[in-house]
């Protein structure tokens, strides 16, 4: 049976750089969880086509592994779940 995959919105803390580039530098569930992202690998504008939505997707590592976070123009952060 295959399970569907929504956006889960998530609260991220991120710096601006003078540039104007926005860097994520931590996830936090809706639980009070907060994991730190160690390292940014790619940025570009996507789409995300399993959960619906678009914008900003930065591919982090967070824990050792490997996450997409989403920046949409509404302002809000998701994660696929």
């Amino acid at each position: 049976m295959e399970q569907s995959v929504h956006k889960k919105y998530v609260k991220v803390k991120a710096d601006f750089t003078v540039e104007g580039e926005i860097i994520p530098c931590s996830i936090e569930d809706e639980e009070g969880n907060i994991y730190e992202i160690q390292r940014i690998t790619d940025i570009r504008r996507a789409a995300c086509l399993r959960a619906g939505g678009r914008g900003l997707r930065f591919t982090c590592v967070v824990d050792g592994y490997e996450k997409k976070i989403y920046y949409e123009e509404n302002n809000k952060w998701f994660v696929e779940v």
